[in-house]
């Protein structure tokens, strides 16, 4: 079993930036691929970004590519979403999430990650 807990939410003007933290616990966190997700009131849940377990590779969603990056610390067990350049259309509660990686394909859906953190909330004034 995997416990995360985000960290680092909170208002932001618009422009600003933020920095949110996924803290892992409970098993080999090396091993696992991380995402982070979003979902904004009314709708539905978005892929954000993810992570392989190596750290490898690295995706962004078109929405927030060239402003986000995400990075990881196996070391510390920790993962990071470093969100740039905040738009009002970027609040929303943000999830990090893991799922086993080794030796499989990665993912972009949230219903093929097994572990979830309780999110945190990420709000841009205009």
């Amino acid at each position: 079993q995997v416990q995360l807990v985000e960290s680092g939410g909170g208002l932001v003007q618009a422009g600003g930036s933020l920095r949110l933290s996924c803290a892992a616990s409970g098993r080999t966190f090396s091993d696992l691929d991380v995402g982070w997700f979003r979902q904004a009131p009314g709708k539905e849940r978005e892929f954000v970004a993810r992570i392989m377990y190596s750290g490898g590779r690295i995706t962004l969603s078109d929405s927030v590519q060239g402003r986000f990056t995400i990075s990881r610390d196996n070391a510390k067990n920790m993962v990071y979403l470093q969100m740039n350049s905040l738009k009002p259309e970027d609040t929303a509660v943000y999830y990090c999430a893991g799922r086993p990686g080794v030796g499989r394909i990665g993912s972009f859906y949230s219903n093929e990650y097994d572990y979830w953190g309780q999110g945190t909330q990420v709000t841009v004034s205009s």
